[in-house]
């Protein structure tokens, strides 16, 4: 089972909020950040400057910004959704963004969650703390690439 997060984020105010909020949590995961939707789909497909790694490397947990450059975070997620190699894993919407059309769009696309970060740091590490005890500890995940429907 990998032991990676994704986080997706071009903000580099919000990444490093983010990399202290989870280093403070200490979630004992690897955190791959990818700037762009290019670099994020790169990295989740092992395409591009991630093409020698393996398939069991795969991310265990995305936490994905929806206003990215190159590729916005919904195409994104349209992107990982589509494809049975990383339909499966969990993709956590970490966004300023509360407006509805993003909400509605975010769910229709297949996000498992939407959550607005909040303004307060330590507001901000225990939503990560929630996210992670949740995502990483408490669900269950299927077998990868086992019994995935192939549609």
């Amino acid at each position: 089972m990998s032991r990676k997060i994704l986080l997706v984020e071009d903000n580099l105010d919000d990444e490093a909020l983010t990399l202290r909020a989870l280093q403070k949590i200490d979630l004992a995961y690897e955190v791959v950040v990818a700037h762009d939707g290019v670099e994020a789909l790169d990295f989740a497909f092992g395409t591009g400057p991630f093409a020698e790694k393996e398939m069991h490397s795969k991310p265990r947990l995305i936490l994905l910004d929806l206003k990215l450059p190159k590729i916005d975070g919904l195409e994104v997620l349209r992107s990982l959704r589509s494809n049975n190699e990383t339909k499966s894993i969990p993709v956590i919407i970490f966004t300023s963004s509360s407006e509805e059309q993003d909400i509605l769009d975010s769910y229709y696309l297949g996000a498992n969650s939407y959550v607005r970060k909040p303004v307060d740091f330590n507001q901000f590490c225990e939503a990560l703390r929630q996210i992670g005890l949740y995502w990483l500890t408490l669900n269950q995940l299927p077998p990868l690439h086992k019994g995935l429907c192939a549609s």
